[in-house]
Formats: structure tokens, C-alpha cells, sequence
């Protein structure tokens, strides 16, 4: 299905992104590698599994568990650590919500995406994690296109896109003062479709969120939403069960879900070839303002 060019490309970006993820081992000395249970984030863990291999990842995995996870995603992450022997850290926002650290939102557009936040931040302190691996991409959104490969975060813990450091000739800089850490990006070059066709290329195991499947649903403001009990819904807002599919996993409160008959990895990459519509453009945490992203990344947000 992929043609040869298509796989020096993948072969490229794959070279460029194991260089980083050891350009991270050699500058910091406790990274981790943030870990959603998402398709980009399960890519990182198969690259970062060939930077090091024979020997095991060298750095824990770490995940902010909203309490809002598809069960499948917590599922699928559990299993995935185990078999490849990484050490997982859990940020748990139900946690900073008892602890009074976050107020959960009240309210139809409620959503506990916001808040983890004040959850990723609180554990990257009690870990003393100094640079953090994310699977952020430049095709996503417009606040992510601003990223560098090295983002740098200030000590408390927020980033500012006017004051980034050059990075030519990948030369990276890590240094940093105390309390502060880096972001990190290894994945800034690849696309959606990229992403899709390395999973297929190297029959990576992904949930079965990301295939069609059968699931609860009603409509909002254009986009599908998973029916779980703790979604308030309007009297307007029927349940139906539809056809469906993840084109991106996050917490279900603000997870668009795709009507999509694509049950395999090549329907999916002829579906994201032909759309007009992007990854995010289902994620209702997106749709706040214009500049929804940025300002949670300046915060502290992924």
C-alpha cells in the first residue's frame, strides 16, 4: 500500500525523532514521557522503545488520568506497560479536585480537560521530572505549530511562545535554571496521515477505540459525544447508537466522535486522505475561543 517513497519518508522522520528522544537522554537527567493512550503518544512509545532497545525505555511513562478516560484507553495502557516492562507515574485529576487544587466545572460544556493542567504540573514537581516528552505535532493546531523540538517551561511551569531558543543545525538547547523544565516534541514533523501510515508500516497495536465500532452517542454543536453517565445532556440531545469511531483519544467530555465505516488501518488512511475536516477540528475543548490551545499552553497544558 505505501510506496517506497513514502517509506524513506517515514524512515526520515522516524531517524529525527529517535535523535531527539536521545538527545533528551544524554541533556536531562529524569525525563518522562507524557502518555495519553492515544495514537501519537503510542507512536512515541514505539520509537522510544528503538532509540534505546536492547535495553528498556529509560524513562517512566506519564499519564494525567482525568477519572473521564475511555475505559478501554486506561486498559490498553496498563497492558501496554506491562508488556514492555516501563515504569508508569499516574497524575490523577479526581485526586487534585478532592485536595482542592482544581474546582471541577459545572454546567452542559463541563469538562475536566482544563483542569489537568494544575494535575500535570503538580506531578511533574513531585517527580522532579526536567523535560517532558510530548507527541505534539505542527499539523495540529496553530498553537502547536509554534512549538520548538526544545520548549522551553519557565518555573512555573508556563511557556512563552515570543521567547524560544534557536535551534540550528539541531543543535538543542537543554539548559535551564532551577525549577524550570523543557517540554519536549519529537514527533513536531510529522502529520496525521504520517502517524498513520507508520502505525501501518510497523503493524503497530493501537485501541480499538480508533476503528469503527458500535457506541452511544448524541449530537452537539456538530459533533457526535460518547453518551457516558456523567455527560449532562439537554432535553434536546437524543441518544443514539451510531457507527463510530476516535480520530483523537482524550478525555470523553470533549472527544468528537467520527461516523466512519473505516475498520481497518488502510479505510483509515484512505478516510484521513480524503477529509477536508482536521484531527482537532472534533475536540470541543478547541472550540472555546480562538485561542483555546495557546492558552492553555501558557498555563501549562500539553
Amino acid at each position: 500500500m505505501l510506496k517506497k517513497y513514502n517509506v524513506n519518508h517515514l524512515r526520515e522522520l522516524e531517524s529525527e525523532s529517535i535523535f531527539i528522544m536521545r538527545e533528551v537522554a544524554a541533556q536531562f537527567e529524569n525525563p518522562a514521557l507524557l502518555f495519553s493512550g492515544g495514537k501519537d503518544s503510542i507512536v512515541m512509545v514505539h520509537l522510544a522503545r528503538k532509540a534505546f532497545w536492547p535495553a528498556k525505555i529509560p524513562f517512566p511513562l506519564l499519564h494525567v488520568d482525568t477519572g473521564h478516560n475511555f475505559k478501554k484507553t486506561i486498559i490498553f495502557r496498563d497492558e501496554l506497560v506491562k508488556k514492555i516492562g516501563a515504569k508508569l507515574i499516574v497524575g490523577s485529576v479526581q485526586e487534585s479536585i478532592d485536595k482542592g487544587r482544581v474546582a471541577e466545572e459545572k454546567g452542559y460544556n463541563a469538562s475536566r480537560n482544563l483542569l489537568q493542567t494544575t494535575t500535570l504540573l503538580d506531578t511533574i514537581e513531585k517527580y522532579k521530572v526536567d523535560a517532558a516528552l510530548g507527541g505534539g505535532r505542527r499539523d495540529e493546531e496553530k498553537a502547536r505549530a509554534k512549538e520548538r523540538f526544545f520548549s522551553h517551561r519557565d518555573e512555573f511551569g508556563q511557556w512563552d511562545p515570543k521567547n524560544q531558543r534557536p535551534e540550528l543545525w539541531n543543535i538543542f538547547n537543554g539548559k535551564k535554571q532551577m525549577g524550570e523544565h523543557f517540554r519536549v516534541f519529537p514527533l513536531s514533523n510529522w502529520t496525521e496521515m504520517d502517524i498513520w501510515q507508520y502505525i501501518y508500516l510497523d503493524e503497530i497495536e493501537i485501541p480499538d477505540l480508533y476503528f469503527t465500532h458500535e457506541r452511544k452517542v448524541f449530537f452537539r454543536d456538530g459533533q457526535w459525544l460518547d453518551a457516558a453517565p456523567f455527560m449532562k445532556r439537554k432535553q434536546n440531545e437524543v441518544v443514539e447508537t451510531k457507527q463510530v469511531r476516535c480520530r483523537t483519544i482524550g478525555d470523553i467530555s470533549c472527544t468528537g466522535l467520527t461516523l466512519s465505516t473505516a475498520d481497518n488501518l488502510e479505510d483509515i488512511i484512505a478516510e484521513i486522505a480524503a477529509t477536508r475536516i482536521t484531527e482537532r477540528g472534533g475536540r470541543a475543548d478547541d472550540k472555546r475561543s480562538e485561542t483555546a490551545m495557546e492558552d492553555r499552553k501558557k498555563e501549562g497544558y500539553f
